[in-house]
Parts: structure tokens; C-alpha cells; sequence
């Protein structure tokens, strides 16, 4: 369900903000929706649980310890893209 919202911004924040939304295919409401969005998830995760990825959080620490030198890197590099 949509809600009509009122908002006092000054008038050269509005403008520019319709400049970046026109430039960008959007509306102005889906730009201040998708931030409020964007706020609210990353508070929600930051009071929750912890704001990384699955995938990302598997993979933290995985090199402590571990000596890994740019040339070690590099032959890496080398061997994955030949």
C-alpha cells in the first residue's frame, strides 16, 4: 500500500535531486524510497546480526595466518586465466 508522504526540503536540494533522478530513469519518490530502504536494512542489520553476505562471512579469516606473497598472487592470477 501506498502512503502519500510531505516533506519540506529546500527548494535547490529538490531541484538537483530531480536533475539526478530524471538523469537516472527514476522517479523522486523511488529515489527517497530506496534510500529509506537502504537506511533502514543496514540499521536493522547493524542492531540484528551481522550485516555481511553468507558467502562473504564463510570466507573471513580464511588467510590469518597465512604467508601470501605478490609473487604467490601473481602465478595465481597466471594459472586461473590461461
Amino acid at each position: 500500500m501506498h502512503t502519500k508522504l510531505t516533506l519540506r526540503i529546500d527548494e535547490p536540494l529538490i531541484k538537483a535531486a530531480k536533475k539526478y533522478a530524471k538523469a537516472h530513469d527514476k522517479s523522486l519518490s523511488q529515489l527517497i524510497a530506496n534510500y529509506l530502504l537502504l537506511i533502514t536494512k543496514v540499521q536493522y542489520a547493524s542492531e540484528n546480526s551481522d550485516p555481511m553476505p553468507p558467502l562473504t562471512r564463510s570466507l573471513k579469516g580464511i588467510l590469518r595466518g597465512k604467508k601470501i606473497s605478490e609473487a604467490d598472487y601473481k602465478k595465481h592470477i597466471e594459472d586461473k586465466y590461461k
